[in-house]
């Protein structure tokens, strides 16, 4: 049976943030509507909005990247899995994670936000933290440079190199989450890197 899935990239809206580490999460949404052939429109809800089907018969996903900053992405993220008439165990979010190395997806279902203010806000929003989370790796600061200053800068040219491999296998992640469930996601890409 075909189901339908929230999938809500994290970013900051505008062009002087579109190559931050902070957007990945938009990178990744671009990348599944393309794959799907759909076209961002503007939504009710504070959201760019794309919607397709995963592959010929196959899963709808509702792309979103909510046009606000990213602190605020709860307003938007709550707003459509309403609109859609979604439960939170169908909500994807997809965010850069500094905790995890660059290059390298993991996923989750709940948890902590470990200090990312935009799954803060979706948890307050969706009234629980029992959403999926699909986290590109942006690795940490070098030193003791400050993490916040790290995601709201661009990747570095060596990233760059092997950004377009990040965006798609976080957007295979995506794909194999909603068509197999997390277990069979995370056995993947968990095992890419260890």
């Amino acid at each position: 049976m075909s189901e339908t899935w929230l999938v809500v990239g994290l970013g900051n809206p505008g062009p002087g943030y579109s190559r931050n580490r902070h957007n990945i999460g938009y990178m990744v949404v671009e990348e599944l509507a393309s794959r799907m052939d759909a076209t961002f429109k503007t939504h009710k809800a504070k959201a760019l909005v794309a919607t397709g089907r995963m592959a010929m018969g196959g899963h709808k996903l509702i792309l979103a990247k909510p046009s606000v900053f990213m602190n605020l992405s709860g307003g938007p993220t709550a707003a459509l899995a309403k609109f859609y008439n979604l439960t939170p165990d169908h909500v994807i979010t997809v965010h850069d994670e500094i905790d995890i190395p660059f290059d390298t997806v993991k996923l989750k279902l709940g948890g902590g936000e470990g200090g990312h203010n935009g799954l803060r806000d979706i948890s307050r929003t969706l009234g629980t933290k029992d959403y999926y989370r699909v986290r590109a790796g942006v690795g940490r600061p070098p030193g003791r440079a400050d993490a916040a200053s790290h995601v709201l800068r661009d990747f570095s040219t060596a990233e760059n190199k092997d950004l377009p491999f990040l965006i798609d296998n976080a957007a295979d992640a995506v794909e194999l989450l909603a068509a197999e469930g997390l277990l069979t996601a995370q056995e993947k890409f968990h095992e890419l890197r260890s």
